[in-house]
């Protein structure tokens, strides 16, 4: 025995699973066989193109004959299957509807108490009143002293970071998808209580972030708490943490689809209902809720950012949009660049100054701002509202812009707590309003409008969020095709320029992928019957098994396939044959029939390649037989982890693969002779299929 005899089988060398890693498919050429090829059976054998074994596979004992290839001895083919169908939701997700109601009105509360206790810290430090209202900083009259209030500010965040939780820093978001990729979508408690606390003391001073971000991650530790107290699976605790975040985000700005498409789009890593519809009831509930405090005068009836009407706009606005769009692609990577260029600034200072410090500097960095421009402090919803009402003028908002720049991508840089949109609200229009002073067609407001959804677009990469998001602020209905347009020229160009956006390189820094492309598995569009072996090597029951083992040749395909069908003299199949029961009796006088496998799970030509990996991911096999339904004694071929792959391939391939469908052919000139056709001379052009003429 070689050692690649000893060295061929299952993938941990202990599971007693023969198949591995090891191939299946190729020609038998000079492989005598008892039963002879599965082409015996009526089936063409396969024309695929041989494939080598992967070097360096472990290998697996050997084991007693008794025990069956799939760990369990006399069991019933399994076949796990599921109908076929759009989505895979069960009705399973009903129980979930009432926890996502509850979390929208959770969810909802929470969020409201925090923007209430963002109004309390600024008219306490800024005014000295005790009052709720929300307003802005920049009004007020301490003139030098002001400066102190973000350094002030940053030092308790530090405080808080240092003492509570240091995962308190940073603008949220990020934070919610590491807890969703990484931590099995849990949220501890005591980061629910700490930052919202620390995200107030941080804008309520001054800071010059949105509340959004905080609010995301308070909301969604509110659903992921809730789905902690239940027995749920990671995925439902995912979608329940998402639906949090959503409700938070619906009850603060009135903005239920936005809120449902940002949940989607950024966090829950998926579009199946099963999400949607939890994500949904929650963002609907908290906005419900938020009507009805509006009703009882708690809150502002109105949207967030209302504008007076205007009439359609012409295709010459399309054409500025366009711009904008270049203009607001650019500023995202401005923005992206200038936060983490800061927080690199920031790491230098590891081993020199202790990391608690360093809100603290940013918060000097915010008040220097502050004193420069005042409307850049704070969450800044009246000044947003005043760029889109155009008010400002354009050397305000070129100030505006820069300063604003400055202190966010510091504060955020030194790892204070606070959100980015509404900074990127304010940004891209102040970007959409300079510009708006020289595009015509529209009013300056105008494209300060469409300027807020590009510039949230290229920063997030959630071109469909933003376009939403910037309609329910405003409920203008006649800008929709605008914001289309600035949307994704501005996707375009910070796809092209960027690798990853504002929210995903944090979490790429901390050492983790994250994918936002979302396309059909390959798995869920190919069958079985599209991509198994029919070139396989079988035997019969009365055949010596030692017999089998020295018939097949050190290095051949028919060795590498690893379970070996065993069919009657009808060709019918009776059971299975793995290499390793081959190993083990190679030097024994045993029959086949002796040492093979009667119960095993197989695969249907008819069924898809994800219902077929399912199962060998559950039971931890590499390759089953397949079988007709109607016939289950009738074998078709194998599938196995290769065949799974070339569904991959194809997919490659015709990602790949540039053809030219239609071509133009050129008409000869008519000749003279066409009278009688009852045309004149000339010639034209003609559409034809490739390859037909």
């Amino acid at each position: 025995m070689t050692d690649s005899d000893s060295s061929s089988g299952s993938r941990n060398g202990s599971s007693g699973v023969p198949i591995g890693n090891d191939e299946v498919s190729g020609p038998l050429a000079g492989v005598e066989t008892s039963s002879g090829p599965l082409g015996s059976n009526g089936h063409r054998p396969s024309a695929r193109p041989e494939r080598h074994e992967v070097p360096g596979v472990p290998g697996e004992p050997d084991r007693p004959p008794e025990e069956s290839y799939l760990g369990v001895d006399q069991r019933p083919r399994v076949t796990t299957e599921r109908e076929l169908g759009d989505f895979t939701t069960t009705p399973a997700v009903l129980r979930l509807v009432p926890l996502g109601i509850l979390i929208g009105v959770l969810g909802a509360g929470v969020s409201l108490a925090l923007l209430d206790m963002i109004g309390f810290i600024t008219n306490l430090v800024y005014y000295q009143r005790a009052s709720v209202h929300l307003v802005s900083p920049n009004a007020n009259t301490l003139g030098a002293i002001a400066l102190a209030i973000p350094v002030a500010g940053g030092l308790v965040v530090g405080l808080i970071a240092r003492f509570g939780s240091e995962q308190i820093r940073g603008h949220g978001i990020p934070e919610a998808m590491e807890r969703i990729l990484i931590n099995g979508s849990r949220v501890p408690p005591r980061l629910a209580v700490l930052k919202p606390i620390s995200s107030a003391v941080s804008i309520g001073t001054g800071g010059p972030f949105g509340a959004e971000g905080p609010i995301i991650l308070t909301g969604g530790a509110v659903g992921s708490i809730v789905g902690q107290l239940f027995r749920l699976t990671g995925s439902q605790r995912r979608a329940l943490l998402v639906a949090g975040a959503a409700a938070g985000m619906s009850a603060v700005f009135g903005t239920p689809v936005a809120a449902t498409l940002f949940g989607v789009e950024l966090l829950v890593f998926e579009f199946k209902p099963r999400s949607m519809v939890l994500i949904g009831l929650a963002a609907a509930t908290a906005d419900g809720l938020r009507m009805v405090m509006a009703s009882a005068h708690l809150v502002a009836p109105q949207p967030l950012f209302p504008v007076p009407g205007h009439a359609p706009l012409g295709g010459v606005v399309l054409v500025g949009a366009a711009v904008i769009g270049v203009a607001t692609g650019v500023g995202a990577w401005v923005m992206t660049q200038a936060v983490y260029r800061f927080e690199d600034l920031f790491k230098k200072l590891t081993g020199h100054l202790h990391w608690m410090w360093w809100p603290t500097i940013g918060g000097l960095i915010i008040g220097i701002g502050g004193l420069v421009d005042p409307r850049a402090l704070g969450v800044g919803y009246n000044t947003i509202h005043a760029e889109l009402l155009g008010q400002l003028g354009i050397r305000t908002m070129l100030l505006l812009l820069f300063v604003k720049m400055v202190i966010w991508s510091g504060g955020l840089g030194g790892g204070t707590s606070g959100g980015i949109l509404a900074p990127i609200l304010m940004m891209g229009a102040a970007i959409g309003g300079v510009l708006g002073h020289v595009l015509p067609g529209a009013s300056p407001g105008v494209y300060a409008l469409v300027g807020m959804a590009g510039s949230l677009a290229g920063v997030t990469r959630s071109p469909f969020t933003a376009i939403v998001f910037a309609f329910e602020l405003t409920h203008d209905g006649n800008i929709i095709l605008a914001l289309l347009v600035t949307a994704t020229v501005a996707h375009l160009v910070s796809v092209l320029t960027l690798k990853r956006s504002i929210l995903t390189e944090k979490v790429a820094r901390r050492g983790f992928h994250v994918m936002r492309e979302y396309a059909v598995d390959p798995l869920e569009a190919t069958f079985v019957r599209e991509v198994m072996d029919t070139d396989v090597l079988t035997v019969e029951p009365g055949r010596l098994v030692r017999d089998l083992y020295d018939q097949l040749p050190e290095g051949s395909q028919a060795r590498r396939q690893r379970l070996y069908p065993v069919l009657d003299s009808e060709y019918g199949l009776v059971g299975a044959l793995p290499w390793s029961s081959v190993l083990a009796h190679r030097d024994s006088a045993k029959k086949v029939e002796q040492v093979m496998v009667r119960s095993f799970a197989v695969a249907h030509p008819d069924e898809i390649l994800r219902t077929v990996a399912d199962r060998m991911a559950s039971l931890g096999f590499g390759v089953l037989p397949v079988v007709e339904r109607a016939e289950p004694d009738r074998l078709d071929g194998l599938i196995t982890q290769f065949d799974l792959l070339e569904a991959r391939q194809r997919l490659l391939e015709e990602e790949r693969h540039a053809e030219r469908v239609l071509t133009l052919r050129r008409v000869a000139p008519s000749r003279p002779n066409t009278a009688e056709r009852g045309v004149g001379h000339g010639q034209g052009f003609g559409l034809s299929q490739e390859g037909d003429w």
